[in-house]
């Protein structure tokens, strides 16, 4: 990992503006990152977890992860659901 968690974070939370998002990062390097639905409320519209950050070595992989993140918010809203999802990352 080239980026310090502090600037990946800051990379990954900024990226999804509007959204309020969380995203945390265990000793293990492994990454939880939530969407909020709104500014307003606590309510998740998205969880990511074990998402390994060893894999995320480059602008390539983190933007592959933000794109992935947004398309799920998206399809999340057009198909009209609210809930939390899993997932396992284990690189590209």
């Amino acid at each position: 990992m080239f980026l310090s968690a502090l600037e990946m974070r800051n990379i990954i939370e900024s990226s999804l503006l509007p959204k309020r998002s969380q995203c945390t990062l265990s000793p293990d390097l492994s990454m939880t990152i939530k969407i909020y639905d709104d500014h307003e409320t606590d309510r998740v519209a998205l969880i990511k977890t074990d998402i390994d950050a060893n894999k995320l070595n480059g602008c390539r992989a983190i933007n592959d992860l933000i794109a992935e993140l947004r398309s799920e918010l998206d399809h999340n809203h057009h198909a009209g659901n609210h809930f939390h999802q899993q997932h396992r990352m284990t690189g590209r």
